[in-house]
């Protein structure tokens, strides 16, 4: 039962020959990725102007309905 046959040692050398192979595939892999680059930031008065921006345009869009008339 102690003794490893040709066919079997052959097999285990193949399979830590594979595993290692997949895990420097693996490793060239993630090596080669490159991070995002980062988000632009926003200042607080570019946040700002947007907003008043924003709701300019909402009152102007309520002003035109109130002077439209609806459909019933």
């Amino acid at each position: 039962m102690g003794r490893k046959t040709p066919q079997y040692d052959g097999m285990a050398r193949s399979l830590v020959a594979g595993l290692a192979g997949l895990s420097l595939l693996g490793l060239s892999a993630c090596a080669g990725h490159q991070p995002a680059p980062p988000a632009p930031t926003v200042t607080p008065d570019q946040v700002r102007t947007h907003a008043d921006k924003a709701f300019d345009k909402l009152k102007q869009e309520e002003q035109q309905r109130a002077v439209s008339p609806t459909m019933p």
